[in-house]
């Protein structure tokens, strides 16, 4: 079994974020590879985004990542491998 470190879950987080813009849904996929580990994140999500009035302009972030599906596949020299992907740690890093 593959353990998915931070390092993943922050470059999957940072795709996401890339790919969905501001948009309030997302159904795709993103990819990465580290150290030899391809993945692949395959989901429809709804975001939920909060308004921040700031002097430098109006930002929207992620206040809440309501999956409505999503699977997540590791593959390495050997093959496709089961992993220990957790929708909640990836979520954390795309709130804020």
């Amino acid at each position: 079994m593959i353990s998915i470190s931070s390092e993943f879950y922050d470059e999957v987080a940072s795709r996401l974020l890339e790919a969905i813009g501001c948009r309030e849904y997302f159904s795709g996929s993103v990819e990465c590879e580290i150290a030899g580990i391809s993945c692949r994140l395959t989901a429809s999500i709804i975001f939920y985004r909060i308004r921040e009035e700031r002097p430098d302009g109006d930002r929207f972030p992620v206040e809440d990542a309501i999956p409505v599906w999503w699977e997540f596949h590791t593959v390495t020299a050997d093959g496709e491998e089961i992993n220990d992907f957790s929708f909640a740690e990836l979520k954390a890093r795309l709130i804020g």
